[in-house]
C-alpha cells in the first residue's frame, strides 16, 4: 500500500485507495465501512492501516441517505410534487380512474392506497389526515361511508395500473391508474 494513503471498502469486494485528508476527521474522506477498535473508535481516525487489530469480519457501518429521494417524478420541488400527488390522488377517488404517465401513476399509488387505509380505519384521527390531504372535504365523507363496504375484506392492492400506448408528442409511457 503507498505510503499516506487510506484503503475504504466501498462494497463486497470493492476496495479503492483515497489520500488521507489534511486534518484528522476531516469530511473529505468519505467510507461506506471503517474498521474499529475494540476501544470503538475508528481506525481510519486514529491513522491505523486497514485490518490492523480487527477480529475477522468486525466492521463500523456508517448508512447514508442515498436512494431517498423519488425518481419518478423528474426531481421537482417537494411543495409542487407534493400537490400533484395530493390532486392526483383526489381525482383518482373522485372518478374511479385517471390517465396519467407511468411515473405519475407509480408514485400515487401509495398515497391513493393510503387514503384508502385510512378511510377502512375510519376513527376520527384517520379522517383528519385524510382531511389534510385530500382537497375536497365532501369526497373524504364519501370515502369513509363508501370504503369500508367495497374494500372491507381486502388486505391491500386497491388499485390497478394498466399500461396504455406512448404520448402523442413527446413518447412519454402512459398508464391508466384505477381503483379495483
Amino acid at each position: 500500500m503507498l505510503a499516506g494513503s487510506v484503503v475504504c471498502v466501498g462494497g463486497v469486494g470493492q476496495v479503492r485507495r483515497t489520500q488521507r485528508p489534511a486534518a484528522v476527521g476531516s469530511s473529505a474522506l468519505r467510507c461506506s465501512f471503517a474498521p474499529v477498535s475494540s476501544s470503538g473508535s475508528s481506525l481510519f481516525q486514529a491513522g491505523v492501516p486497514l485490518g490492523a487489530g480487527l477480529a475477522l469480519g468486525e466492521a463500523k457501518v456508517t448508512a447514508s441517505s442515498h436512494g431517498k429521494r423519488i425518481h419518478r417524478l423528474g426531481g421537482r420541488p417537494a411543495d409542487q410534487r407534493k400537490a400533484l400527488l395530493r390532486g392526483l390522488t383526489t381525482d383518482l377517488l373522485r372518478n374511479g380512474q385517471v390517465k396519467t404517465t407511468l411515473a405519475r401513476a407509480k408514485a400515487m399509488r401509495a398515497p391513493a392506497e393510503k387514503m384508502i387505509g385510512l378511510a377502512k380505519r375510519g376513527d376520527l384521527h384517520a379522517r383528519r389526515q385524510a382531511l389534510g390531504y385530500i382537497y375536497d372535504p365532501n369526497l373524504v365523507t364519501a370515502l369513509f361511508n363508501g370504503v369500508p363496504d367495497r374494500y372491507g375484506d381486502r388486505q391491500g392492492g386497491y388499485t390497478r395500473i394498466t399500461h396504455l400506448m406512448p404520448r402523442r408528442g413527446d413518447n412519454a409511457p402512459m398508464a391508466l391508474i384505477e381503483l379495483v
